[in-house]
């Protein structure tokens, strides 16, 4: 497969990610639905976070091999201290993004509930209201660049895959994270809380999340590296880790647990149904 068909096709596949976004513009949910949309999309950054560090657990147990059949240990150190530091760093990393992106601002309800709930007691002010607003898209783009690191890895993949020679192998797998990105883009809008994103954030949204699928795919073309893969799926775990303990401790506070457990095993049976087709083809 050429460089120029993969790249377009790396693209298709990454930026299907704008067929889940316009959920969020739908209005007139309550904030009830809302909360138990957020834990579905939790559910589903659950799947991903599984997938990422499967991946991770894979590269990590190559080292090994490569140790136990007398290659030296300098391959399993360095695969594992960079699983170390991706991990740690795509948690604290995005903790560290979010307290500067709501620097000086009063901390605001992250998810499951609306921008007037922003004071207990009395009625949203303006600035009050903003603040919420601006929390919960926060929230959204950290959820977006988390999948972004995670969509890299599948990049990768494409881009190996199509270099190999391997056109079957290659077009399953663009038509598998296709549809898996799909869901992701659900998975950025659905923790919003109350809020409508403009089309311009929703453009910005995908452009994190998508964008580093074609990017993937161009890298992977041109270079085959088990250090990078373990590093970007390690990144992706962190984050996620991180996003999926914001979203849970808001969900505590507005559904029962009972609705909560049910809203996640449904998030992550929606992300495991859409990677169905690229376990099928051997991805």
């Amino acid at each position: 497969m050429s460089p120029e068909r993969t790249a377009i096709l790396g693209a298709i596949a990454g930026f299907t990610i704008y067929l889940g976004l316009p959920v969020g513009r739908i209005g007139g949910l309550s904030d009830r639905l809302r909360g138990f949309l957020s834990v579905l999309a939790a559910g589903i950054l659950l799947f991903i976070f599984w997938d990422v560090l499967d991946a991770a657990h894979g590269l990590l147990a190559g080292g090994l091999e490569i140790a136990k059949g007398g290659g030296g240990w300098s391959v399993f150190a360095l695969r594992g201290s960079l699983a170390v530091i991706g991990l740690t760093a795509g948690a604290l990393g995005l903790g560290w993004i979010e307290h500067e992106m709501l620097r000086r601002r009063p901390r605001a309800p992250m998810a499951g509930g609306s921008t007037a709930a922003a004071v207990v007691g009395g009625p949203a002010t303006p600035d009050l209201a903003r603040d919420a607003r601006r929390a919960s898209l926060a929230l959204g783009l950290m959820i977006a660049t988390a999948i972004g690191l995670h969509n890299f890895s599948e990049g990768l993949a494409i881009g190996v895959s199509a270099r190999a020679g391997e056109i079957g192998l290659a077009t399953t797998l663009i038509v598998g994270f296709a549809l898996h990105n799909a869901t992701e883009g659900f998975g950025i809008v659905g923790p919003l809380s109350g809020v409508r994103p403009s089309w311009r954030w929703l453009f910005v949204a995908g452009l994190i999340g998508g964008g580093p699928t074609f990017l993937g795919t161009l890298v992977g073309y041109r270079v085959s590296s088990p250090a990078l893969e373990i590093c970007f799926y390690t990144l992706a775990a962190g984050a996620i880790l991180y996003v999926v303990g914001q979203l849970w401790g808001s969900a505590q506070r507005k559904l029962s647990p009972q609705l909560i457990l049910g809203a996640l095993v449904a998030g992550y049976l929606i992300g495991l149904a859409s990677d169905l087709v690229i376990t099928y083809a051997g991805g």
